[in-house]
């Protein structure tokens, strides 16, 4: 199970591996937790009066076409509104995810967990110095909760029969990510979207702790991207300036933080379903 805050972001974060898993024959939620309302248009070829005027439909459309190329069993909205960046008029917005009772927007999650039983779920690291999204910082919030909340019948009785995940993990861009797409614009001779700003950011590589191998899935995360018309311009050199098959030689992996667990595994791990066998459900 997956949870991210807005529509596109199913499609940026981890898409060939929830892509790998299910080729495999297991099945994967996706949780949205809110509806992108406040997202600008930012394809120039899409800046049209009519898409202006019914962007939350589109923008839903967006997700549904992201969803089948990648494979999730379900797409699941938890109904909150887009806040918006920090300081805009989305975050005062009612209903919207930044203003959202916390216990209640937890006990949504728990619900959704019970229902589908997920084993994993992936959510957004505690540490979001990079991108601090009003909604990605939520999201981050009520996921451990959640986590510990959803085997624990006295919590939220009405939300469905006890179900204890095993694993949660942290979805990562690793500066060694970085570092080898940087290396292949330099190979190529391709002019490189990073500048110095990217080195100065944090990272937080030395907790990685799990990396799947998703060479041949890649191709899925820019089919997904390029779902999300409003959102992604293909010309945009940040998502397409190396081509896939290049990308995905130079960083064949996706990088994660295990952050809780119930499972037993190693320090290392290639598979997010380590010890998944061994666990034990509460």
């Amino acid at each position: 199970m997956c949870i991210h805050a807005h529509p596109d972001d199913e499609a940026s974060k981890g898409a060939p591996t929830i892509a790998k898993y299910v080729s495999m024959g297991h099945e994967a939620s996706l949780i949205c937790a809110t509806g992108g309302e406040e997202g600008d248009i930012l394809n120039p070829a899409m800046d049209r009066d009519d898409v202006r005027a019914n962007l939350h439909q589109i923008r839903m459309a967006e997700l549904e076409t992201s969803v089948k190329e990648i494979g999730f069993t379900e797409c699941v909205m938890l109904g909150y509104r887009d806040s918006g960046m920090p300081d805009t008029d989305g975050n005062l917005h009612e209903g919207c995810f930044a203003q959202a009772d916390f216990d209640e927007a937890v006990g949504r999650f728990v619900a959704e967990i019970r229902r589908f039983r997920p084993h994993v779920i992936i959510t957004y690291a505690d540490d979001q110095q990079g991108y601090q999204h009003p909604d990605h910082l939520m999201v981050h919030d009520i996921s451990l909760p959640a986590f510990d909340r959803a085997g624990d019948g006295d919590w939220y009785p009405d939300a469905g029969e006890p179900w204890a995940p095993l694993k949660l993990y942290y979805s990562m861009w690793t500066r060694a990510r970085l570092d080898a797409w940087q290396a292949m614009y330099d190979e190529l001779g391709l002019e490189s979207p990073y500048d110095e700003r990217w080195w100065e950011r944090p990272d937080m590589d030395e907790r990685i702790s799990t990396k799947i191998e998703i060479e041949p899935f890649y191709g899925v995360r820019s089919r997904a991207l390029l779902a999300h018309a409003t959102q992604i311009d293909p010309n945009e050199k940040f998502w397409f300036g190396l081509p896939d098959e290049h990308a995905a030689r130079a960083y064949p992996f996706e990088d994660y933080i295990l952050a809780l667990s119930r499972a037993r595994s190693g320090r290392y791990e290639t598979d997010l379903l380590e010890g998944v066998n061994a666990g034990s459900q509460m």
